[in-house]
């Protein structure tokens, strides 16, 4: 992996305000992401994990500006993206693309299988029809599926499949980053190996980084190069795969993974229950967001937000805590 990042966010942040309504006081702004950094470096993947509604989604989205940040930096080898005009940002989606978590839900009804994944080439102008043709074949071939099978329309494909389709079309145009927005929590557990194996090999083969949102960890410690946790809006850790799952420093990382279920019987389940109810991203908590359902909580945690930042001989691992 290149020492130079090709994607570079800083300090990120989108807000939702809601509308004004007469005779009704306005509501905060909902925090959906906030202060968000982190980088990836070219032929990584980086996986954002955490609860349902931590803003995983949003940070993606936001990088691909499918919705417009509020604040913040995203550089894609070396370009500032926040910032340029609709036109000019059309011409680098040819090196930012997309896999949808339900994939019959990102495919149009009305498009068959080879018209959807050469959708791309035709909006970009690449190739002349029989060029297309042929590119449409061959990726239909590299990710596991029949090339005649081109003719066929969504409906007539399982699950697996259809996301093998998003996967051809987020190919189509050679992007150098592919967001993965829980490509296969839709799927089967036979078909998301399948899914996660075929996304490595083309990771391997075309030198792709990769953006993985995910909740399954499972799925994550088999995919990723390292892992950034998210709670309400902020990461609060980043660390290579090995080192998270092995010794996770923050103490909303050590839930996390307490959660995940233990394949052997005899291993008695080391669970640690998290106390309180999710804060709303309307009126976060102050100074640490986890303070609130935190077992290590102190005064200081209440009035000084901790900065993302390594500890003493922790090297890459990064945590916002006061106490790890």
């Amino acid at each position: 992996m290149s020492a130079v990042p090709l994607l570079e966010v800083s300090k990120l942040k989108k807000h939702y305000s809601s509308p004004k309504r007469w005779l009704t006081p306005q509501q905060a702004p909902i925090q959906a992401v906030d202060d968000v950094s982190f980088t990836v470096s070219r032929g990584e993947t980086l996986a954002l994990v955490g609860e349902s509604g931590c803003g995983k989604t949003t940070t993606a989205k936001s990088v691909l500006r499918l919705v417009e940040p509020t604040a913040g930096s995203v550089r894609l080898a070396g370009e500032e993206l926040v910032g340029l005009s609709q036109a000019q940002m059309r011409q680098r989606r040819r090196q930012m693309q997309i896999i949808f978590q339900d994939p019959y839900a990102s495919l149009n009804p009305r498009l068959s299988a080879g018209e959807a994944v050469a959708e791309p080439l035709r909006n970009f102008g690449v190739g002349d029809r029989k060029e297309r043709t042929e590119r449409v074949a061959w990726l239909f071939s590299r990710v596991g599926l029949r090339p005649e099978a081109a003719t066929k329309y969504p409906h007539e494909f399982s699950g697996g499949q259809r996301q093998r389709l998003g996967i051809a079309r987020a190919l189509a145009l050679q992007p150098q980053l592919i967001v993965c927005d829980e490509p296969v929590s839709a799927l089967d557990v036979s078909v998301q190996a399948q899914v996660v194996n075929l996304l490595m090999d083309l990771q391997e083969e075309f030198g792709i980084a990769y953006l993985f949102v995910a909740h399954d960890l499972a799925v994550v410690r088999h995919i990723s190069h390292r892992v950034a946790v998210m709670y309400l809006g902020h990461i609060v850790e980043i660390a290579d795969r090995t080192t998270l799952f092995a010794a996770p420093r923050h103490p909303y990382t050590e839930i996390l993974l307490s959660a995940v279920p233990v394949p052997n019987p005899r291993t008695p389940a080391r669970r640690i229950l998290l106390q309180g109810d999710p804060p709303s991203p309307a009126n976060p908590p102050s100074g640490c967001r986890f303070h609130t359902r935190c077992p290590l909580a102190q005064p200081v945690c209440a009035q000084q937000k901790p900065t993302l930042s390594p500890r003493e001989g922790s090297g890459e691992h990064l945590v916002a805590c006061h106490f790890r």
